[in-house]
């Protein structure tokens, strides 16, 4: 369920705002948002596992605040992040 060293550093780089930069609010929500889709794909094929769904659900709830940290600190990165993961349709 853990992503790849691979997948994540090409995340990182993808929306790092810097060189070092892996803990910008981007870097977080690309993050999560990949851990994300890779656990609903789990629970299309184990539906009753009740016990990683909250772990999604804490996700989920992350994300959200990451997102409203972004909108109130900077909007046009906010749109910019939503638009290039696909979040908010």
């Amino acid at each position: 369920m853990a992503l790849l060293k691979e997948d994540k550093a090409a995340i990182v780089s993808a929306n790092a705002r810097g060189q070092n930069d892996t803990g910008s609010p981007e870097v977080q929500v690309a993050l999560l948002t990949a851990r994300i889709n890779d656990l609903n794909d789990h629970f299309k094929v184990h539906s009753k596992d009740h016990h990683s769904r909250r772990g999604l659900i804490k996700m989920v709830n992350r994300r959200k605040d990451l997102l409203a940290y972004l909108r109130k600190s900077d909007i046009n990165r906010y749109r910019d992040l939503i638009a290039k993961l696909g979040l908010r349709k």
